[in-house]
């Protein structure tokens, strides 16, 4: 039974054993230097030779040119190697050649050494054999890649040249011999040595590469499957925001009417769960402002008691219904922040401790950091948090003890929105936790210099309600056509509605055949329209055909980064649905008290 799994586990193993074997070969034809050094080894021993008169010359040249010959032919093999596309996959036959090279080499060495080695002049003898074991030696790095080829090369080199010492005879040379018996294990073993090295080497380094490659190829499907969901939620948003934002504009067109106070009641239940999940949804928008990085920071000097007090405020009905603390410890600091996302930031973090507090207090206060820096600390006896999810807390719609996905505890978004804006603000976030005792979370930031004035609070404007206008409302969904029309005419405007360019032109021209087109006094388009309109090129196609710009608004239910930077980038004022109807009210009470009065002059308007 093992001896299937053993042929298994082989045959598993044999592409990487076959990469490796062949990186091995590739290695034996990387340099050409070590025949070059030894055909200089060749000339200075035969000029030697020569010189001393133990040589004679054509015997020199032809031991050379036999030595030139096959270092042509190996220098041919390692440019054909170099060249073949093949040779990796080939690399047994490269191998055998490399081999056969090494062997002529050898005996290049071996036999041509005993035919040149000088008669009677052992001190000359001792210089060939030193030499050539010096090659030998030389050749251990470049030939012990591959063990056979410079197994092949050590023997033709050596072994003759013992041979020869033994005939001689004589105790010197059978010193010598014995030498050469010794030296040439020891080297062989050696040289295995280095070949396995080398082989567990070039094993890891395919094992690190396969495993990079590994993991390139899951981080580009964790990146895959971000942007699908990124995209499932863009999309997901965009359709649950469309009837969500009809529903909220027919509960403010129903307002205007006299209904039973019954009736008034339920409407307020309505729109209590619209505003609800209008909560959700802008939770959702917040982290993909964030990530499309069209949200930006603005500091100036804030006060932070007044800031805290106000938020404490709005918590302190939810503390108390549980029983909790909610306390306020005194401060005259002021930080450099964004008064809007500062406070963003720490109504999350006191919303977040009073929300898991179940019993004892949370307490907020601010601590002076030397003279530069200051620490906002909210302080609570909750759970706590482990330390093994530390990361995890301010990872998007992760909730600690939720299980059950209770929608009044958020979708866990608000430290993922916390992290984001204090990068954002270039504050530091940090946390201390006890699991069963308590967190604190400190938001370090620059201190206000203490002579600088806090910018005055603007003044309330009121707004009273413009003289009614012409609006042009543009939708593809039928049904936000008709509450957005409802809506728009209990506020006392006249409505055009339309659901993309060509029908707002064709609605507009309807209004006046007789002189010509209609002017609308303020436009409200959708900012993604079917057959593949765009809410931005559409307003400026009718502000083409009208002849004058007309003040715009867009809406969309994308959350998506890149739609929300190219709405940005259009200058448009840019509401997100669901849309609550008194938001909607005043951007369009303040766009047409700046707008002209309803244009009763027709002009052209060409469909």
């Amino acid at each position: 039974m093992s001896r299937p799994m053993v042929i298994r586990a082989e045959t598993a193993a044999s592409p990487q054993i076959e990469a490796v074997r062949a990186e091995q070969v590739r290695l034996l034809y990387a340099t050409a230097l070590g025949m070059y050094a030894t055909f200089l080894a060749g000339v200075a021993i035969a000029a030697l030779f020569v010189y001393q008169g133990v040589m004679r010359p054509w015997v020199a040249a032809v031991w050379l040119g036999v030595m030139v010959a096959h270092i042509s032919i190996r220098l041919i093999i390692r440019r054909s190697f170099q060249s073949s596309p093949t040779a990796a996959s080939n690399w047994r036959a490269w191998a055998n050649r490399f081999t056969a090279g090494a062997a002529v080499a050898g005996i290049t060495w071996g036999i041509g050494g005993i035919l040149i080695m000088p008669p009677a002049r052992f001190d000359l003898q001792m210089l060939l054999i030193l030499t050539v074991t010096s090659i030998v030696y030389a050749t251990l790095s470049a030939f012990a890649s591959w063990f056979p080829a410079f197994f092949a090369f050590e023997v033709t080199s050596i072994a003759p040249i013992g041979v020869w010492c033994a005939l001689q005879g004589d105790a010197t040379h059978l010193a010598v011999a014995a030498c050469c018996v010794i030296w040439l294990p020891a080297v062989s073993i050696l040289a295995r040595r280095h070949e396995r090295t080398l082989a567990r080497s070039l094993t890891l380094q395919l094992e690190n590469a396969a495993l990079a490659d590994d993991l390139r190829a899951q981080k580009v499907m964790v990146e895959q499957a971000s942007l699908a969901k990124s995209r499932f939620l863009a999309t997901a948003s965009h359709d649950l925001r469309q009837p969500v934002h009809a529903l909220g504009m027919f509960i403010g067109a129903l307002r205007s009417h006299s209904l039973p106070p019954r009736s008034v009641t339920l409407i307020d239940h309505i729109d209590a769960s619209v505003g609800s999940l209008d909560s959700l949804f802008t939770s959702l928008l917040d982290i993909s402002k964030l990530d499309a990085g069209v949200v930006e920071g603005h500091p100036v000097h804030v006060p932070v008691e007044p800031l805290l007090a106000r938020i404490c405020r709005d918590l302190e009905g939810e503390a108390a219904a549980k029983h909790v603390g909610l306390t306020l410890v005194p401060t005259s600091l002021a930080v450099r922040s964004d008064p809007i996302l500062l406070e963003r930031i720490l109504r999350n973090l006191i919303g977040n401790a009073v929300r898991y507090t179940q019993t004892g207090r949370v307490v907020i206060g601010v601590r002076r950091l030397g003279s530069r820096r200051v620490s906002l600390e909210v302080w609570d006896t909750g759970p706590g948090i482990a330390e093994d999810q530390r990361e995890a807390v301010f990872e998007e719609f992760y909730q600690l003890s939720n299980p059950d996905r209770d929608r009044t505890k958020g979708l866990g978004l608000g430290l993922a929105i916390v992290r984001r804006l204090s990068e954002i603000l270039g504050h530091r976030l940090a946390f201390d936790s006890r699991p069963g005792h308590g967190s604190v979370f400190r938001l370090i930031a620059e201190r206000a210099d203490p002579g600088e004035a806090a910018p005055a609070p603007a003044e309330p404007i009121a707004l009273a309600d413009p003289r009614p206008g012409l609006i042009l409302a543009i939708d593809d969904e039928a049904a936000i056509r008709t509450a957005m029309a409802e809506l728009l005419r209990s506020w006392g405007h006249e409505v055009v509605a339309a659901a993309g360019g060509e029908e707002a032109l064709r609605a507009l021209n309807a209004l006046n055949p007789e002189g010509g087109g209609a002017r609308p006094d303020l436009i409200i388009c959708d900012y993604r329209l079917q057959g593949g309109e765009d809410g931005v090129a559409v307003i400026r196609r009718l502000a083409a055909a009208l002849g004058a710009e007309t003040p715009a608004i867009l809406l969309t239910g994308d959350t998506a980064a890149d739609r929300i930077r190219e709405a940005q980038a259009s200058g448009y004022p840019l509401l997100h649905k669901p849309l609550a109807h008194a938001r909607l009210r005043a951007t369009v009470t303040s766009l047409l008290r700046q707008s002209h009065p309803p244009a009763g002059t027709p002009g052209p308007v060409e469909a």
